[in-house]
């Protein structure tokens, strides 16, 4: 009998500094915090929208959510999100059913990564 391992996925989550200090530097700090703030809130929406929408067939809806997402990883600098976004919308939908549910988790793997990074830099000065 063969054992089953268990892989344990460990992504690297890239942020880009400089599009935050730039949002920081365009607005006042409390009004880049609550505008930060939001953005991970409505992240965080988009990820459960996204995986409810395609365990529900509905597809063009979860691309419709993926492109809100991109946007808001584009807008905070997460540019591994934004790049897994890309490919999410290259596969939704689409005849590559295992490739799809591949790139989705990764999406939510490194969407909650990412949310923990940009949490963390808060925490810090930007």
């Amino acid at each position: 009998m063969s054992a089953v391992e268990h892989l344990h996925q460990k992504e690297t989550v890239l942020l880009d500094r400089e599009q935050l200090k730039t949002l920081y530097l365009q607005l006042d700090p409390i009004g880049a915090d609550k505008m930060v703030n939001q953005s991970l809130e409505d992240l965080a929406v988009c990820l459960a929208q996204i995986k409810k929408m395609h365990l529900g067939g509905q597809a063009e809806e979860a691309r419709h959510e993926i492109r809100s997402l991109l946007a808001i990883a584009r807008k905070l600098g997460m540019t591994t999100l934004a790049r897994i976004c890309r490919d999410a919308l290259d596969l939704v939908g689409g005849s590559d059913g295992i490739g799809c549910q591949a790139v989705l988790a990764r999406l939510n793997r490194v969407g909650e990564g990412s949310l923990i990074a940009v949490w963390d830099l808060q925490d810090m000065s930007v």
